[in-house]
């Protein structure tokens, strides 16, 4: 069952972000800024961690679940103090970042990227 409902709230999300793109003027960089604020809005008011709780990766894998994390470590970080709350959500994410460097490092090397005008 928790396949099952990693793939539903996985695809839920997934079905915003393009009816975003599909029935709005949106840019691809707007929508995927409001899918992250989104996480991060829904951790601040507690509702994102019952649907990790729910969905497990599902939840997590996508670009809300990018924003839960930066929400939690920032969280997480507020007994240290402003720096704490700077550097918990860095901290908490920091696989995730170092990943879409490492990998968007290697595609710009492997592919030749142009820019869309």
């Amino acid at each position: 069952m928790d396949y099952v409902w990693a793939f539903i709230v996985g695809g839920a999300i997934c079905v915003v972000g393009q009816i975003l793109m599909d029935a709005t003027k949106l840019t691809t960089p707007r929508v995927l800024v409001i899918l992250v604020l989104s996480g991060v809005i829904l951790q601040a008011l507690q509702i994102y961690q019952p649907i990790v709780d729910l969905a497990g990766t599902g939840a997590r894998v996508p670009l809300p679940g990018f924003g839960y994390n930066l929400a939690k470590g920032a969280i997480e970080g507020v007994p240290q103090g402003l720096l704490g709350v700077i550097t918990g959500g860095v901290k908490a994410a920091a696989g995730g970042i170092s990943i879409a460097i490492g990998w968007g490092y290697l595609m710009a090397l492997i592919f030749n990227p142009k820019s869309v005008r």
